[in-house]
């Protein structure tokens, strides 16, 4: 009943930063400021899909899903609430702050909060990126990605399958990596997970998708150019065929910019393993692990 990634929001201490990263870098539209001051952004019709919200730390606030209506998405809450999760009902200060009609909340085993919305403001102001790019691929695949390091991989699995109920793609097993991956559209997947060593649970990454691959070499040049940490390398992912780099935000996640995605029809999808998560390149630059941790602020 999830149709796609809709939104995504973090806390920030550098969320002003964004202003100029937003359009100047990736190519997104600064659409105005929250009530908190946050900064929105657009990368398609949809009135914001990335929010910064400012912070004492850098740390993810929430991640919106769209599901097809309200009943959709109370049935999908009265799942989760029988797997013995609390869930609650957004007011309409929050749905007015996400621009959506309504959604339920409510936080995974790890502690992730999730939001399952319907009805996500479009507005009808044409899309102006931030500088020349040939636009985003979303439309019903929503976002992008995300990509999260669960406490226990098993249980995360059979969360996401079976009360959430994800699609599985593919597994990729390399020596120590062990990560599912997740469709709920035509998009290879929507959602994976990890287990880091050290069982930290963290927002490994967020993924936006181009339309060109220029858009991506551009990208690339700017982050050069401006010594924007570029965390990985260009290269091509052995699952899904993405052709991307990661790099380094203002709030201290990788955003992985890419081109070039797999798509996948669900009737004839065969889950498939793979050694490696790459076919060439996405050589790590940085040793350390960058990632968001979970939000401590209440929630609005």
């Amino acid at each position: 009943m999830i149709k796609s990634l809709a939104y995504l929001g973090v806390r920030s201490p550098n969320y002003l930063e964004w202003e100029r990263f937003g359009p100047e870098v990736l190519g997104l539209q600064l659409a105005g400021h929250g009530p908190d001051g946050a900064v929105r952004l657009r990368l398609d019709e949809a009135a914001h899909r990335i929010t910064i919200h400012p912070g004492e730390r850098n740390a993810v606030a929430y991640i919106g899903w769209s599901v097809q209506d309200e009943a959709g998405a109370a049935a999908v809450a009265e799942r989760v609430t029988a797997y013995g999760i609390d869930v609650s009902r957004a007011g309409a200060e929050e749905c007015a702050e996400r621009k959506v009609e309504g959604f339920y909340w409510f936080k995974d085993p790890s502690g992730f909060r999730h939001e399952l919305s319907w009805g996500q403001f479009h507005t009808v102001a044409a899309f102006h990126p931030g500088r020349a790019i040939s636009g985003f691929r979303t439309a019903e695949q929503g976002l992008g990605h995300v990509v999260l390091a669960v406490n226990d991989l098993e249980e995360g699995d059979r969360f996401y399958r079976e009360v959430l109920g994800f699609h599985p793609s593919d597994i990729v097993r390399d020596g120590p990596l062990v990560a599912h991956f997740y469709h709920i559209n035509g998009r290879h997947h929507s959602l994976a997970i990890s287990a880091l060593p050290t069982r930290e649970v963290a927002f490994l990454h967020l993924m936006i998708e181009v339309n060109a691959l220029d858009d991506v070499g551009t990208a690339h040049d700017l982050c050069e150019r401006r010594e924007i940490p570029i965390t990985t390398t260009l290269g091509k992912h052995s699952n899904d065929h993405m052709v991307s780099f990661y790099m380094y935000t203002p709030s201290g996640f990788r955003l992985e910019y890419g081109w070039g995605g797999l798509d996948v029809d669900h009737d004839l999808w065969m889950p498939r393993t793979y050694d490696k998560p790459s076919s060439w390149g996405h050589r790590r630059q940085h040793a350390e692990l960058t990632a968001l941790k979970l939000d401590e602020a209440p929630p609005r």
